[in-house]
């Protein structure tokens, strides 16, 4: 056969599979039906896996294709069943109940933020609520603990650096919490250093910085050949170092913290990366829903077995939804098995998102939604 009669082969193949899809799924109807009448969930592994295990087999040579085919058909299968059993009713009237105005102008919100004055994250609590009077926090877990204890309503906490990657701790804090996240903001981070006033420097032999601070200027670190030295945050070294008095030593910091503590400014311009960015995420106990949200934050628990992501992962594609983030975390106490944070633009109140939500909401372990919103 030439090239035309092979296509035309394929396309007759292709009409008959449709075909048979459309019996297929009408099947799957009639079991949701069934499933319904005598209160049967819809997630049935062991049935499943028998049916990838004939199907592999009989596939011969294309059976691991064929495995992949097939799965990806029963998760579409499973999607309708949720839907006409109405999957996820918890999390729709979460969702319908959110409120659709974050207070961002009022001066009456509590809003706790890490760091002292003049820090990256105070930064980026002024710009969200440019009315409000942050809460310093001496840690991140401080941050969610005020949220956790109605001290704050919002926390603001970075969670991840375009240059030095996720900030570990805030995942496994938002793993930990499940707080909704509310909005998302980026900071262009311009690090400067800054010593006690008349300091030479060339007399500076240590700098002082929060960890992402101290990675994300690591190549002037090391082309200078001094010592570094972590410290709570970036607005803390800018403390530490001015109360120090000493001229050896410098911190890595924004020049508002530079200006707060009375320090000068002897070099600028030195972080790795000259378009260096930081994401804030702003947390809240209370699940708002702005219109117009784009991106939806959730994160969940798989089993630790073969293709578990991968078939999640299918039902995104199947929908169109685009990923914008996947954070996997070590769950604690479980070896060998890892609780996921996943980032994709989407909003909640489109038909297909929300019944993909519904539907991962029933059959994963440990489903979070934990809030649709917009990025700044």
């Amino acid at each position: 056969m030439d090239l035309k009669e092979i296509r035309n082969e394929i396309d007759r193949i292709d009409d008959q599979m449709i075909e048979l899809f459309r019996r297929r799924m009408e099947c799957s109807r009639q079991v949701a039906v069934y499933k319904m009448e005598n209160g049967m969930s819809v997630f049935n592994s062991q049935r499943e896996q028998e049916i990838l295990d004939r199907v592999e087999e009989k596939a011969g040579i294309y059976g691991s294709s064929a495995r992949q085919l097939y799965a990806a058909v029963m998760e579409l299968s499973r999607a309708l069943q949720h839907d006409l059993l109405g999957s996820g009713q918890e999390l729709k009237n979460r969702i319908f109940s959110a409120k659709k105005t974050v207070p961002y102008e009022s001066s009456d919100i509590s809003v706790a933020c890490f760091g002292l004055p003049g820090a990256y994250s105070h930064m980026a609590a002024m710009l969200t609520f440019p009315n409000s009077s942050p809460d310093f926090c001496h840690s991140f877990n401080d941050v969610f603990f005020a949220v956790q204890s109605g001290r704050a309503q919002f926390g603001v906490v970075p969670i991840e650096n375009s240059s030095a990657g996720s900030v570990a701790d805030v995942y496994d804090l938002m793993l930990k919490y499940r707080f909704s996240v509310v909005s998302a903001v980026d900071i262009v981070v311009n690090h400067c250093l800054a010593a006690v006033k008349g300091t030479d420097p060339k007399n500076i032999k240590k700098v002082l910085s929060h960890p992402q601070a101290l990675s994300q200027c690591s190549h002037f670190i090391n082309s200078a050949h001094i010592e570094y030295e972590t410290a709570p945050s970036t607005s803390a070294a800018a403390k530490i170092v001015s109360e120090s008095g000493r001229t050896d030593i410098a911190a890595i910091c924004s020049e508002d913290a530079a200006e707060k503590f009375g320090l000068e400014i002897v070099l600028r311009g030195f972080q790795n990366d000259p378009s260096n960015t930081t994401r804030f995420i702003v947390i809240s106990n209370e699940l708002f829903i702005e219109d117009g949200a784009d991106k939806i934050s959730l994160c969940f628990s798989l089993p630790h077995t073969t293709g578990s992501l991968y078939n999640i992962l299918c039902r995104f594609a199947a929908d169109g939804l685009n990923l914008t983030k996947l954070e996997s975390r070590p769950k604690k106490g479980t070896p060998f098995e890892y609780l996921f944070y996943l980032d994709f633009a989407g909003n909640i109140r489109d038909k297909r998102t929300l019944s993909l939500m519904c539907a991962l909401s029933d059959e994963l372990n440990e489903f979070s939604f934990l809030g649709n919103y917009k990025e700044k």
